[in-house]
């Protein structure tokens, strides 16, 4: 398979010469701009950017708080299978790993929900590895349902769909579809990607395209950071990202910032990113993206964490597992796709968030959203969850 070539709205070239020559004035002028492009995205993301860390930080303060309020989203991911047909270098749940191997029967996927409907979550994220008979379309499509009947949203990280697949998620009752393009350069995507459909560079970048023709209500995009050179991949993912938000206009965009961590491969990131830079990329996309959701994983430590809530990040997850089936029945032999950083308890992390005066929002969507509006008229059926 040829390398791929970029599409003409995703050449970061311009972007990264601007980078590359932006002066301290050029920041002064980005942090104040009212409204913030590309251009003004690559200035803050560059060398002379460093010293204004505080500037940028208070400015995307103020604009998170102005179109998220003084809340934080949570949400919680659930992982399905383990199962994998990729050869990802970089992560735990690849095809060669020796790993235990797990897909969630139906019953343990109705205890792993009651579970987490417990801890008060509304929110879920459905995850597998890339497609395998073992965690198929239709096998997401029962989870799916079965997710739809307890939670007010769900949404799905598995393996990319066609659109015909898509729509039959929506109308299974997921609203919403995350996949990070990992690297947006295509040759070090290319070795990265050893076998597998992932490696298809195409066919998972136009991916979050055809969820959104299939009906889903938002996407969420990433880079995972430490793969390759994070201003290239940051550009591209904002270049990305604007791009949807122009063709899909009635559609949502979020955004993520996973950084590498530990996993059973014991891959080294070749373009490790630190702290400061990620805080400031944060901040850049918030200048940039003022109204776009912005989420941090528990993959981050909790003193990062609690640095950047509020401050341009206005979801994160809580109480993670990585692990097949984490919440009911804690393996402590199982091997996750990463290790978690922030592990610490749902108590313990809103109590985090009330002390800097913001609210953990458990629900901030409905589930007669996902409904036709013809249909509004018509009860639902009661679906009653697993009992304890």
């Amino acid at each position: 398979m040829s390398t791929p070539t970029l599409p003409a709205w995703l050449n970061p070239d311009p972007w990264l010469q601007v980078a590359a020559t932006a002066s301290e004035r050029d920041v002064a002028a980005a942090i104040a701009c009212d409204s913030p492009d590309a251009r003004e995205l690559a200035v803050l993301l560059s060398p002379a950017a460093a010293p204004y860390l505080e500037p940028m930080a208070q400015r995307a303060q103020a604009l998170t708080r102005r179109h998220f309020g003084n809340t934080i989203a949570l949400y919680v991911p659930l992982y399905l299978s383990n199962f994998c047909s990729g050869g990802c270098v970089y992560c735990g749940f690849a095809a060669d790993r020796r790993i235990p191997r797990r897909a969630l029967t139906s019953a343990e996927i109705e205890s792993e929900l009651a579970a987490l409907a417990c801890m008060g979550f509304e929110e879920i994220l459905l995850l597998t590895g890339e497609r395998t008979p073992h965690a198929d379309l239709d096998y997401v499509l029962a989870a799916v349902r079965r997710a739809a009947a307890c939670f007010h949203q769900v949404t799905i990280e598995t393996f990319p769909m066609e659109v015909a697949e898509y729509r039959a998620l929506a109308a299974a009752g997921c609203t919403g579809v995350t996949i990070y393009q990992e690297t947006y350069a295509p040759e070090p995507y290319d070795r990265l990607h050893r076998w597998g459909p992932k490696k298809d560079f195409r066919a998972r970048l136009d991916a979050p395209a055809r969820a959104l023709q299939g009906g889903m209500r938002s996407v969420g995009l990433g880079a995972l950071l430490g793969l390759h050179d994070p201003v290239l991949d940051a550009v591209c993912l904002f270049l990305h990202a604007r791009h949807l938000l122009r063709e899909y206009w009635r559609s949502g965009v979020s955004i993520s910032f996973p950084r590498l961590r530990p996993q059973a491969g014991g891959f080294t990131a070749p373009c490790p990113v630190d702290d400061a830079w990620l805080a400031r990329l944060i901040c850049a996309f918030r200048l940039c993206l003022p109204d776009v959701p912005l989420l941090l994983s528990t993959r981050e430590s909790p003193a990062f964490r609690d640095g950047m809530a509020g401050v341009g990040i206005s979801q994160m997850s809580i109480g993670s597992r990585t692990t097949v089936g984490g919440y009911r029945d804690e393996d402590d032999h199982a091997v996750g796709q990463f290790a978690v950083s922030d592990d610490r308890t749902i108590d313990a992390f809103c109590t985090m968030l009330r002390a800097k005066q913001l609210e953990p929002v458990f629900k901030h969507w409905d589930a007669a959203y996902r409904e036709d509006p013809r249909d509004l008229d018509t009860p639902r059926p009661a679906v009653a969850v697993a009992a304890l």
